[in-house]
């Protein structure tokens, strides 16, 4: 089960972080109007219950969800696919449930890099491209430390998206954690768990802060 959450973790987080750096370094870019009517739609999907986004998977994902519906229209899958139920449904509801806090992290890390240190970099003969990836990324690196461990704890310690997309078939620590608590009212087990969570956490944003540039 300790794998099994760490490998869904471990997965989630560098997804996050390709598709949130791009997006926040856009966001960072556009004129203010543009810029926070879209901030507003990344935070909206916060200010929902989590329980009620990760029902919203089941219409998805669901036997006779929509994506099942669409793979036995185009003749992909002669039958319904176990979409549910799976690593796979976890990962995506995680993916959903934690990337707007990822953006959030790198758009404030990015507000604080200044305009003119990309246009030197530029001026010196770098692409956009290449003042991205060596100047904005290095800067931003403490908002990039921030968001993974905020990504990464989450998806550790999430319970109501594992206990939905998940079901007994996938255990994760968070529903074992309960399992042995409240089921089998083992506490000692529950109480190890958890201990094992945190430090697994711990020992993540260690790892992150030792591998900050050192010259930042």
């Amino acid at each position: 089960v300790y794998l099994r959450t760490l490998k869904m973790a471990l997965i989630v987080t560098p997804i996050a972080v390709l598709l949130a750096y791009p997006s926040s370094y856009l966001l960072t870019k556009l004129p203010s109007g543009r810029k926070s009517v879209l901030m507003s739609l990344v935070i909206l999907p916060l200010m929902t219950n989590p329980v009620a986004r990760t029902y919203a998977w089941i219409v998805m994902l669901g036997k006779f969800g929509i994506v099942n519906q669409t793979l036995q229209f185009l003749k992909i899958t002669p039958e319904p696919a176990r979409l549910m139920y799976t690593e796979g449904a976890i990962i995506l509801g995680l993916l959903q449930l934690f990337m707007p806090i990822m953006v959030l992290t790198l758009v404030s890390a990015m507000e604080n890099v200044p305009d003119e240190v990309e246009e030197a970099a530029m001026s010196l003969g770098s692409n956009r491209l290449g003042s991205f990836i060596r100047v904005v990324v290095p800067l931003s690196f403490d908002g990039l430390i921030l968001g993974v461990t905020l990504v990464f704890t989450g998806c550790i310690t999430a319970y109501v998206t594992p206990a939905i997309l998940g079901g007994s078939r996938v255990l994760t620590l968070s529903t074992l954690m309960r399992q042995e608590a409240l089921v089998l009212m083992n506490w000692e087990a529950a109480t190890v768990i958890a201990v094992v969570m945190i430090l697994t956490t711990l020992i993540l944003h260690n790892v992150l802060r030792r591998l900050r540039p050192k010259n930042l």
